[in-house]
């Protein structure tokens, strides 16, 4: 159901909170001044930090329908924007041939009509929606390469696109747009200009443990409070990749499955891979460093 409109940073703070979301202000200023101004937001961080989920949250917060395009290396147009149904098309001409003469330029006008359109992502999210305009995430954009970034420029400024067949399509009410990026290259300047940027850092102690408990209220308070301290622990060493708050909800997740109340050597060692996610961080961390972490946690957590 559609909610209405957003009318302070706090409130927005509560509707994510509602959604078990715990968005500091910084953050919450940033979608709240994005929602207003009607301006994307660009949002870059280490990957399992909540980026994707902040797209998610805010279009159940706002009542919103959420269209997701997932980004990757060879995104194209035809696969973002719009294609036209073939199958359907020669089936058309088919049975037109077959009912008699066809007339040919009334056959390509009508083979080109909305009717034989396939709305991918983000022609779907400049469609008129009964909901209100949609939460629109863009994931991953890093992944892709420069000429799709200088693609989405026309649609992120005026929020419309250009389909030879059909003229230029507008969006009745621009969407509102969410992108993230894990920085594995640099967003161009041309479309970070375009965009309201937040960069979502790990959260600090406190706040992780209270967004462990929203999302996994599961995990006892203790197990909860020894898992924080062992995951900043763990991200105060030297490894290749740092477990981020996604993972640290898994590990949760995980230890109340298996039955745990506090944590212990021979459990962390055998879960470790819920965490950690390469044969070198594991390597590091298994044996005498992964007890020491125990200790610290458990000295930590009281």
């Amino acid at each position: 159901m559609t909610q209405g409109p957003v009318a302070s940073v706090d409130e927005l703070i509560a509707r994510l909170a509602d959604q078990r979301y715990l968005a500091d202000p910084s953050l919450a200023t940033v979608l709240y001044l994005g929602l207003r101004l009607g301006k994307p937001v660009l949002l870059e961080g280490e990957a399992g930090v909540g980026k994707t989920e902040v797209a998610k949250v805010l279009a159940a917060a706002l009542g919103r329908r959420l269209i997701r395009l997932q980004c990757y290396e060879g995104l194209d147009v035809a696969s973002a924007l719009y294609e036209w149904d073939f199958a359907r098309q020669m089936l058309e001409i088919r049975l037109a041939e077959a009912a008699g003469p066809v007339e040919r330029d009334a056959m390509s006008t009508a083979l080109y009509g909305e009717r034989f359109l396939l709305r991918r992502p983000l022609l779907d999210a400049l469609t008129a929606d009964p909901g209100g305009p949609p939460v629109l995430l863009i994931d991953e954009l890093d992944r892709t390469d420069e000429p799709f970034e200088a693609f989405l420029l026309e649609i992120l400024s005026d929020f419309q696109v250009s389909i030879p067949e059909l003229g230029t399509l507008r969006a009745p009410a621009p969407p509102i747009v969410i992108l993230t990026s894990n920085r594995t290259r640099e967003i161009h300047d041309a479309l970070k200009r375009r965009c309201l940027y937040h960069w979502i850092d790990y959260p600090d102690a406190a706040r992780e443990l209270a967004i462990l408990r929203a999302r996994a209220p599961e995990v006892p308070a203790r197990l909860a409070a020894q898992i924080i301290a062992f995951v900043h622990a763990l991200r105060a060493t030297d490894l290749f990749k740092l477990p981020g708050v996604a993972e640290t909800l898994d590990w949760g997740q995980a230890l109340v499955a298996l039955g745990c109340v506090e944590l212990d050597p021979s459990t962390v060692e055998a879960t470790l891979g819920v965490l950690l996610k390469y044969q070198d961080d594991l390597a590091r961390i298994s044996g005498p460093a992964a007890r020491g972490l125990v200790d610290t946690a458990r000295s930590a957590a009281g």
